[in-house]
């Protein structure tokens, strides 16, 4: 697998995108995934992130898109985001990326008043209206696992729920390790995402609270997840992901530690390559 990083990170301290990417080029990564907004971004945007992701090497693998209204109960609203989320498929495909990281929604008003079985069908209908979409330009859809209490895939069974429901070759699973970890789910349980999982998302946390933190620096024992990542025979990414850095000023040393660690772990279980 290849060893990859969302540029999100160098966004949050302020660093243009171009300059990010240098700086993740430059570090050794294999491949970006782009945080953007598909809605909106110029195409001179889309441009420079092109040239210059040609010009390093550096291969973009997925977007990540954050779209919880696919599952709302107002109908207009799951259609602008079905709208929204064709854009990014769109712009993956004109990056040449292999994806994009859908992060559907949460239960609304603590699963009561609206029947959880509807939302759950919501979700079901727009990923399989975008799956259609998604077949035409060659893209697939990697539904991200989220450790929440109320979100509609908070661990793998209802993540293998959902995949085998939507019953569509282009919606499949990303597998989050520190999501993992606070959903309480051991890397056994990784077995039941054969065929299913299509990319990676790797960062520490404390064990409690969402962290998003370069491995070492929180209690995640990486060493199991990644045996059972390997045994799945996964053809993607592994993409780190850091989230709002103590010190934005020191950001790139930040990314510098993750991806010594990552490559070091990486390297360790015979999955970099």
């Amino acid at each position: 697998m290849k060893l990859g990083i969302i540029n999100s990170v160098f966004h949050q301290a302020g660093v243009d995108t171009v300059t990010g990417l240098k700086h993740i080029s430059r570090i050794g990564f294999d491949c970006v995934d782009i945080f953007t907004e598909a809605d909106g971004i110029s195409r001179k945007e889309i441009s420079v992130v092109a040239r210059a992701c040609e010009k390093l090497d550096l291969p973009i693998v997925s977007l990540p898109v954050v779209a919880v209204g696919l599952i709302d109960f107002n109908e207009p609203v799951r259609e602008f985001h079905l709208e929204r989320c064709r854009k990014f498929i769109d712009l993956a495909h004109t990056w040449g990326a292999r994806n994009i990281l859908l992060v559907l929604g949460e239960y609304i008003w603590q699963r009561e008043v609206i029947p959880p079985a509807e939302q759950w069908q919501w979700g079901l209908e727009t990923c399989r209206r975008l799956g259609d979409y998604a077949e035409k330009k060659g893209v697939d859809i990697a539904l991200e696992l989220e450790p929440f209490r109320l979100s509609l895939l908070n661990n793998v069974s209802e993540m293998v729920r959902f995949v085998d429901e939507c019953d569509h070759a282009r919606v499949r699973a990303n597998i989050d390790i520190s999501h993992l970890v606070l959903s309480d789910t051991s890397p056994t349980d990784l077995r039941k995402l054969k065929g299913k999982a299509i990319h990676v998302h790797l960062s520490d946390c404390d064990g409690k609270v969402h962290g998003d933190l370069p491995p070492g620096r929180g209690v995640v024992k990486f060493a199991p997840y990644l045996q059972a990542i390997k045994e799945l025979k996964m053809d993607g990414a592994v993409s780190i992901e850091l989230e709002y850095a103590p010190d934005p000023k020191r950001i790139v040393e930040w990314v510098e530690e993750a991806y010594t660690q990552t490559a070091k772990l990486m390297e360790q279980a015979g999955l970099r390559g």
